[in-house]
């Protein structure tokens, strides 16, 4: 299971209520829907990387392999 960090959001009432709305036809809670809203967009946007595994690095490669 990934690590999740937690933080503390305040949300216009409109905004939470359209959310809230959002979230019951989609099955997901109202934390769940902002996660997958953000994950959406960081995707659209370009801005969000794979995953990879904690021993890579920028180029995919493990520590002390040659450069």
């Amino acid at each position: 299971m990934s690590a999740k960090k937690s933080f503390a959001l305040r949300l216009d009432a409109h905004l939470y209520e359209a959310l809230e709305k959002w979230a019951q036809d989609e099955f997901r809670s109202v934390n769940g829907q902002i996660e997958w809203v953000l994950n959406q967009q960081l995707k659209a946007a370009g801005r969000l990387r794979e995953k990879r595994g904690p021993e890579t690095n920028e180029r995919g490669k493990g520590p002390g392999s040659a450069k």
